[in-house]
């Protein structure tokens, strides 16, 4: 028992405090792929205003009318093909879980930092791991919105949820929102690595490698979003670390939704048309996503694939996101340890 404690009333409730906490948060996931799990999921999701910002007099009929009874049948079975069977979830999930136990294997040194994580739509919820963290002690919380390059729609729609927590707290701890890192030279330097590594391991060399990045509408870039501009600086210096001409790699953007137009070139547009062109072997890797996860297993490894090959492609490949890889593990490490000074 502290010193202070003696003064207490012998009603008041216990106070924990002295720790940091570091909070991982991801984009989300389904419990399961049954209609139920992905209906609760994708409505979570599509009623987001960061994400949809249509009017909800036009977007809510839609939305309970036609795509929560359709879409979740079909995400389902895109899910159902990229499931972690042996732990019956998401590989999303997997690997953010993965993420959170090695960043607190890293920081064993220092007690007093609490790591744990979570995910914007689903569970855990970040309003509960907030909870969770101040009762543990944590007066300072860092918050790490797992996107390296800054949208409205992502990074924000997390802090958003963050803030609402803080809302219905008594005793609020000091908050920290961990900025874009989409220009940090460890986060460039681990994904060259891991291309190096990955092609090492194949015994073909691409002819063109593709940076897919998930698209937003061209409405959002153009109220000012820059998460456009981001995406083609992380591949623009990843170009500069690889030592490669502006040919062999190239942006285009993927996962695109409802009628309006996306950011382009769009992925899947950009792999057929390489392919009825000529080109004969390509690779893909997805620098905006931390993890692998439905956008990047179903749709580009396996979709983007078959679309290669069957317009005259030869050779395919798709390279892995970071993950909780070594070199994943380092940038999320040296993120956090500079997000944290001052504070431990």
């Amino acid at each position: 028992m502290n010193a202070s404690a003696v003064h207490l009333p012998a009603d008041h409730p216990e106070v924990r405090f002295g720790k940091v906490g570091v909070l991982l948060v991801n984009l989300g996931t389904p419990d399961g792929t049954d209609y139920k799990s992905m209906r609760r999921y994708l409505e979570e999701f599509l009623t987001d205003r960061r994400v949809i910002e249509w009017s909800r007099l036009f977007w809510y009929p839609i939305l309970y009318g036609i795509v929560l009874n359709k879409r979740p049948q079909k995400v389902g079975k895109a899910y159902e093909s990229i499931w972690n069977k042996e732990l019956d979830e998401s590989f999303l999930r997997t690997y953010t879980r993965n993420q959170a136990e090695k960043l607190a294997e890293r920081f064993k040194d220092m007690p007093h930092v609490h790591v744990d994580w979570a995910m914007r739509y689903g569970q855990p919820a970040i309003q509960a791991k907030m909870n969770e963290m101040q009762k543990a002690g944590c007066e300072k919380i860092l918050l790490f919105p797992l996107y390296p390059q800054y949208a409205a729609a992502t990074t924000a729609t997390v802090n958003d949820e963050a803030f609402k927590a803080l809302l219905k707290m008594r005793w609020q701890p000091a908050l920290r929102t961990v900025p874009r890192y989409h220009d940090d030279p460890v986060y460039i330097d681990a994904l060259a690595t891991s291309i190096e590594k990955h092609l090492a391991t194949l015994d073909w060399e691409p002819e063109i490698v593709i940076t897919s990045y998930h698209g937003i509408p061209m409405s959002y870039f153009k109220k000012g979003d820059p998460y456009h501009c981001q995406c083609y600086k992380t591949t623009r210096l990843l170009r500069d670390r690889l030592g490669w001409p502006k040919e062999k790699l190239m942006v285009t953007f993927q996962s695109r939704f409802g009628p309006e137009e996306w950011l382009q070139p769009y992925t899947d547009k950009t792999v057929e048309k390489l392919a009825k062109e000529g080109v004969k072997r390509i690779a893909i890797l997805n620098p905006g996503f931390v993890s692998d996860c439905l956008e990047t297993l179903e749709e580009i490894a396996e979709e983007a694939g078959e679309d290669f090959l069957h317009n005259g492609g030869e050779k395919f490949a798709h390279i892995p996101c970071l993950n909780d890889s070594q070199e994943g593990m380092a940038v999320i490490e040296h993120v956090v340890r500079r997000e944290l000074m001052g504070w431990v």
